[in-house]
Parts: structure tokens; C-alpha cells; sequence
């Protein structure tokens, strides 16, 4: 039955915008089948249980937890700052926090590992006050995998205050909260959405990272070997291993799509 609303008159998508979808949606669909179908399923048990990837995995899914918070903490008060501040340094700090989106992976992890190992100026600091050396250690995948990730909450989160503005701060300080009572009690809630997204999308992000971890932590089975760098060394001897573990980690992104979509369209009410 047609709708009469008048509102509705005329609304539609044109016609020759299904095409290229169409052929958008093969692109990124068809490969997810040629995976799917280049699976041993009769192997697909034994290869995704092995203690290589089950290793892998559990490290996968920790350190990516640990950057997700990480990235909570130091990328909130961020989001928060930028979405506020109209001062010049926080427009001219914008770019340098959105460059690990747009930076090739490796680079990050070269420039990581040029700051914080043995011969960067932060690297020599660690060594000399704490005796302390972080590339090639757990810690390493976890400050690689921060440094991608955490501009996707800031993203985020910054759009999402900027959407939410102040009205309600306004009114809230009007009435004798402090800044600080007006953020927790008033801008916090109104943003839980978009902060849920940013936080689904970083650890999304993080567990699949390769290139900055391997380059600033190494692989090294059950220290930095994630699941990602797992398949990349598999590839090279097993394939069938290799498109296994790839399969697990299509199905961990499917479940994190699912779970995030829901907070983003909510957030977009």
C-alpha cells in the first residue's frame, strides 16, 4: 500500500545508484566468500584450537582490552578537550591526534620504536631512571595497538559532543553545578552512545592491528605474537592454517560490527 503523507512525496533513491552499490557491495562481499569457501572445514577445529592460536588469540583479545582502556582514558579527556577548546592549540593539535588514521601502520611503529626503544631519547630515559626496556614486550603491542586505535574513539566521542553541545551545561551551571558536576552528571550521559561506539571501534581496530606491532614489538609466540601477525606467519607455511585463523578474525569483526552499529544508529537519534 502507498503512503499518502504528503512528506513522503517524492522520496526515494535514484535508480542508478544501485549499480555501483551493488558492485561496492561485491567488492567488499565477495572476498569474506572466498575465504569462507577456501576454508578446510573438515581442519577448521584443529587448526583454530591449537595452543599456537589459542595463545594468539587470548593475547589478541587482552592486549586489545588494555589499549581499548588505555585509549578510554587518555583519548576521553582529549575528544572532551577538543570538542570544547577554542583555543589555537587545540586546533593545531587536531591534525597530529587524527595522523595515526591516515599514517601507514609501519610508520607509527618505526616512529615508536625510534622514540621509546634503546636508541630514542624516551627509550635511553626508561633504561636509565627504571632500567626498563619496552620494545619486543607485551607492553609494546599494547602502546602500538593505542596508537592506532585511539584516534577512532576521539572521533568519535569529539563528534558526539559537538552534537550534544552546551545548552544543557548551561543550564545546568545556572542552576550551581560546577564544571566538573555538569560534565559527569549532565554531558556524560548525553554522549554514552557515541562513547560506546568509539570504544567498540578501538578494540575493534587494536585487534586487528599487524604493522605497527610488528614493527615496534616483534613476534614472539606468547609475548607479542598476536592473532593478525599469527596468520601473516602462517601463510608462509601453512595455508590452510592461515585461512582458518582469518576466519576467526572475520568472525570477531562480524561480532563487533554487530554490537557496534546498534550504539551508533542509537547515537544518531
Amino acid at each position: 500500500m502507498r503512503s499518502t503523507d504528503p512528506h513522503l512525496v517524492g522520496v526515494g533513491l535514484p535508480g542508478v545508484l544501485w549499480v555501483p552499490a551493488v558492485l561496492g557491495f561485491g567488492l567488499i562481499a565477495l572476498p569474506v566468500v572466498g575465504l569462507v569457501t577456501r576454508t578446510d572445514l573438515a581442519r577448521l577445529p584443529e587448526l583454530v584450537t591449537s595452543a599456537e592460536a589459542l595463545s594468539a588469540l587470548e593475547l589478541s583479545v587482552r592486549t586489545a582490552a588494555t589499549s581499548t582502556l588505555l585509549a578510554l582514558l587518555l583519548g576521553g579527556p582529549m575528544a572532551a578537550v577538543l570538542a570544547r577548546s577554542r583555543s589555537v592549540a587545540a586546533r593545531l593539535a587536531r591534525p597530529v591526534v587524527l595522523l595515526p588514521l591516515v599514517l601507514p601502520p609501519v610508520v607509527g611503529g618505526l616512529a615508536l620504536l625510534y622514540t621509546l626503544g634503546r636508541a630514542g631519547f624516551g627509550g635511553r630515559l626508561l633504561q636509565l631512571w627504571f632500567g626498563v626496556s619496552v620494545p619486543f614486550t607485551t607492553a609494546a603491542v599494547v602502546l602500538a595497538q593505542t596508537f592506532v586505535s585511539m584516534p577512532f574513539l576521539v572521533v568519535s566521542l569529539e563528534g558526539a559532543l559537538r552534537t550534544a553541545g552546551q545548552r544543557y551545561e548551561i543550564v545546568a551551571a545556572t542552576l550551581g553545578a560546577s564544571p566538573a558536576t555538569a560534565f559527569r552528571r549532565v554531558t556524560v550521559p548525553l554522549v554514552l552512545p557515541g562513547l560506546g561506539s568509539g570504544l567498540v571501534l578501538a578494540f575493534a581496530r587494536a585487534l586487528g592491528e599487524f604493522g605497527a606491532t610488528v614493527a615496534f614489538a616483534g613476534s614472539l609466540q606468547g609475548t607479542t605474537r598476536t592473532l593478525p601477525l599469527l596468520v601473516y606467519q602462517e601463510r608462509e607455511i601453512d595455508v590452510d592454517g592461515a585461512v582458518a585463523l582469518s576466519l576467526v578474525l572475520v568472525v570477531l569483526a562480524v561480532v563487533v560490527i554487530a554490537v557496534a552499529r546498534p550504539r551508533a544508529a542509537e547515537g544518531l537519534r
